[in-house]
């Protein structure tokens, strides 16, 4: 049955892969966002299917219009990319707070029925266990670092949502793993690695390059796809039981080293890799355990080579940044 969706963060990454699944299902979709860090060109060939409003999350009077005669919340708006958390913690911490305590209120003086958040793994810092489930404690080991900025406001986002709206609307909570695709910015690491090998080769003029990555190359990620991202977030949405959370990812973790080297081996470039240091409140793995959603009938289907060869078909034409 069709409903009415409102979507923070709607022309993000994630965002906007979201809002394309839910309009492909029929729902009536809204977006909310300022598009500081996305773009409505993320949504080109759906521009008609969906109302745009443009606003600041941190603006309570903005956000509760938003959430006029919505059925469900999708809750992604937020401060992403490592280089935030380190350099502006101030802003991440600003976006993600105030935009917690505003959602949540204007869920609840316009009745939401369901409202659906985006937290994070980065909750868990360096977990105890991996694959690591949905009981792993969270922490935030070293509060003068800034980038737990950003894990500290997700951690706050959790309390809020299962505490301020218990009794009053549905509340799932779905913690993403180091989801990526074509389009998702530069900031992350695989699009960080696509960057530095265009720049290093010269866009394929030189085919042997020394290629600096961030610690000893064996720290382990599970990379998923967006397209599989997007299905799982659908079926926490649809199907997720009031106050739980559910992991979000890929079950197959690869070291850091052997993620470059598959690059290079996409981009016919031969990667000399040499080790820097890690930066402090890096974690040295993380792999989830999604059992808990694909009970719920989570499928993921797209592999990691596949996977970047999509992003490089992308990347590969994209303007380079300036920095």
């Amino acid at each position: 049955m069709s409903q009415k969706i409102l979507i923070t963060g709607g022309t993000g990454f994630l965002g906007s892969g979201l809002v394309k699944g839910l309009i492909k299902d029929g729902n009536i979709v809204k977006i909310f966002d300022n598009n500081s860090r996305g773009g409505l060109e993320k949504l080109q060939g759906y521009e008609d299917d969906f109302e745009f409003i443009e606003g600041d999350i941190r603006n309570p009077e903005d956000v509760n219009k938003s959430m006029k005669n919505i059925d469900t919340v999708y809750h992604l708006a937020y401060v992403n990319g490592t280089k935030y958390f380190y350099e502006k913690p101030e802003l991440v911490l600003d976006v993600g707070v105030k935009g917690s305590i505003n959602t949540i209120d204007a869920a609840i003086k316009n009745n939401i029925t369901k409202y659906v958040v985006a937290s994070s793994s980065e909750v868990y810092q360096e977990p105890t266990s991996v694959p690591t489930n949905e009981n792993e404690r969270i922490i935030i080991p070293d509060i003068q670092n800034p980038r737990f900025s950003y894990s500290g406001g997700k951690i706050i986002t959790e309390l809020l949502t299962l505490h301020c709206l218990k009794n009053k609307c549905q509340r799932i909570i779905f913690r993403p793993h180091n989801i990526y695709g074509p389009n998702m910015g530069w900031e992350h690491v695989i699009p960080d690695f696509i960057k530095k090998i265009r720049l290093l080769s010269n866009d394929g003029k030189i085919k042997n390059i020394n290629f600096p990555i961030q610690g000893s190359g064996k720290e382990k990620r599970a990379f998923c796809y967006i397209d599989d991202a997007v299905e799982g977030i659908k079926i926490c949405g649809s199907k997720g039981k009031d106050g739980e959370i559910y992991h979000l990812g890929l079950d197959d973790s690869v070291t850091i080293k052997a993620l470059a080297l598959s690059l290079g081996e996409i981009t016919k470039t031969n990667l000399q890799i040499c080790n820097d240091k890690l930066r402090e409140g890096s974690t040295s793995k993380r792999c989830p355990d999604i059992r808990k959603l694909k009970k719920l009938g989570y499928d993921p289907k797209i592999n990691l080579i596949t996977g970047l060869q999509k992003c490089w078909s992308w990347y590969k034409n994209a303007k380079l940044p300036l920095n």
